[in-house]
């Protein structure tokens, strides 16, 4: 990773932040982009772009422009901003499935399709995207959150069968991520089973490299020892 240019969405959260702290001491300038505003400040190896929000196209291109102006390019895209919700189809809300797509496939839509012409002009270009098992088959309570990262899946394979030979585009599929807000949720469960954020990053972070050059609409399960 090193000296390249990476645009890390969600970047504030459990995942974006180790993310972003691994690609930086692997030598990456990182650019985070989030809906929360940062109070870290600007250093010549990192940048933080606060308050985006993503699921509008044109402050995704605004904020993927600007990351590409700062740093004089753009070589790997990592979307991980997205959302979580659980409810069943009958009992729930319509709104929910509308919030979780805008949340998890626009998201990472506009950030691509922002991102893209920087990332052609790379010569290395890397989209990674975040997808979920839990889209493969839908278990009770996980409709909406299911359909919309099996967007995201479906988007990968589209991006990559479309920009092959130009941009590498995958996704890593994880099961539980090992996070504090998870934990309260199921505080019950074991979480030795659990995929850490920093098991994750270090995939995240191969398929952003150059040694993944030659893997491309991938989704690739990271599914820790669930």
């Amino acid at each position: 990773m090193d000296g390249k240019v990476v645009v890390i969405t969600g970047a504030s959260g459990a995942l974006g932040k180790v993310v972003a702290e691994t690609a930086t001491a692997r030598g990456a300038r990182v650019a985070g982009v989030d809906h929360a505003t940062s109070q870290l400040p600007a250093t010549e190896k990192r940048i933080e772009l606060g308050g985006v929000d993503l699921s509008d196209a044109i402050s995704a291109n605004r904020a993927i422009d600007a990351a590409a102006a700062h740093f004089g390019r753009l070589d790997a895209l990592v979307n991980i901003a997205g959302g979580f919700a659980f409810e069943t189809v009958a009992d729930g809300d319509s709104q929910t499935w509308q919030r979780m797509y805008a949340l998890n496939v626009l998201t990472a839509l506009n950030a691509s399709r922002s991102a893209i012409p920087h990332l052609v002009a790379s010569g290395a270009g890397r989209i990674v995207n975040v997808g979920a098992m839990a889209a493969l088959q839908a278990g009770s309570g996980m409709g909406a959150y299911a359909a919309s990262k099996a967007g995201v899946h479906r988007l990968t394979e589209a991006l990559a069968a479309e920009w092959k030979g130009r941009i590498t585009v995958n996704a890593v599929l994880p099961s539980t991520i090992d996070t504090p807000a998870n934990r309260a949720s199921m505080p019950r469960a074991d979480f030795a089973k659990w995929v850490t954020p920093q098991e994750l990053a270090d995939v995240i972070l191969f398929l952003a490299s150059d040694a993944a050059s030659a893997v491309t609409g991938a989704l690739l399960p990271v599914s820790g020892r669930v």
